[in-house]
């Protein structure tokens, strides 16, 4: 395990993806980079997978992209790199959750705001040091910044690059939940169990209409929606929700094409 720089473990449905270079507070080295999309990657395409978290070892979310290595490659095919992981990690179907202990620096900032919930402890820190670096901001922060908080304060965070902590970033939206760090391992065990137990088609849907949606018209939002509508019940969860709605019971969603089980009768 020691060498092993991303871990990743399967249970119920989630899937939990840590990055392990604790001694460099893990940030992202060319090998980590392409490990990650590649789990990504196969993520999509792994029909058990039905909720995604991402978390740092050793008690640090990430620290960024390592700039001490000295590969001797071009600037751009570095950058692909970063192209790869968050569009890969924005283009999941399954809802996912960074789960944010210590540092969330850089590049590793913009990777826990590509996942679809924050969470974060007290003692949790955040920067977009790009400036300080003499670097201008990457891995998807100028979509992404001004989406969350606006122009202007994404503005502030790039430009003056300066360390916020958990609560001022759960004031502007960048966090959606700060816990102690002696609850967030349960909170995010539960939070997952729950996503994972919803109805995985419409969950993917509705992701992807938000996604969508912070770009759209009304008009094209409300065309989308019609649209996707129709495809939920097309699966057997629309009618397990109405059946354990009036038996006053819990549904119990898988996604199956209610047409292929009707075909099989």
């Amino acid at each position: 395990m020691a060498d092993q720089v991303l871990l990743c473990a399967d249970r119920d449905g989630i899937r939990t993806l840590t990055l392990n270079r604790p001694e460099r507070r893990n940030a992202l080295d060319a090998r980590l980079w392409v490990e990650l999309a590649d789990v990504l990657r196969d993520t999509k395409r792994d029909g058990g997978v039905r909720a995604l978290v991402l978390t740092g070892a050793g008690g640090a979310f990430c620290s960024g992209a390592d700039i001490g290595t000295g590969e001797q490659i071009h600037p751009r095919y570095k950058l692909d790199r970063l192209t790869d992981v968050a569009l890969a990690l924005h283009e999941l179907a399954v809802p996912t959750v960074a789960k944010v202990a210590g540092i969330a620096v850089g590049a590793g900032w913009n990777l826990a705001l590509g996942c679809d919930l924050v969470v974060a402890t007290p003692e949790s820190r955040f920067c977009q040091i790009f400036a300080k670096r003499g670097l201008s901001v990457d891995l998807g922060g100028s979509w992404l910044l001004p989406k969350i908080v606006g122009l202007q304060q994404a503005k502030r965070l790039v430009l003056l690059a300066d360390m916020i902590g958990a609560e001022e970033a759960l004031g502007l939206g960048l966090v959606t939940w700060v816990k102690a760090a002696d609850e967030i391992d349960a909170f995010v065990d539960d939070l997952a169990a729950r996503l994972a137990a919803g109805p995985p088609f419409a969950l993917a849907q509705s992701k992807a209409l938000l996604n969508d949606g912070a770009n759209a018209t009304l008009r094209e939002a409300l065309a989308n929606e019609a649209r996707a509508q129709p495809g939920n019940f097309a699966t057997t969860d629309s009618g397990e929700a109405y059946a354990a709605f009036a038996a006053k019971g819990e549904p119990e969603f898988t996604g199956a094409w209610a047409l292929y089980e009707s075909n099989q009768e």
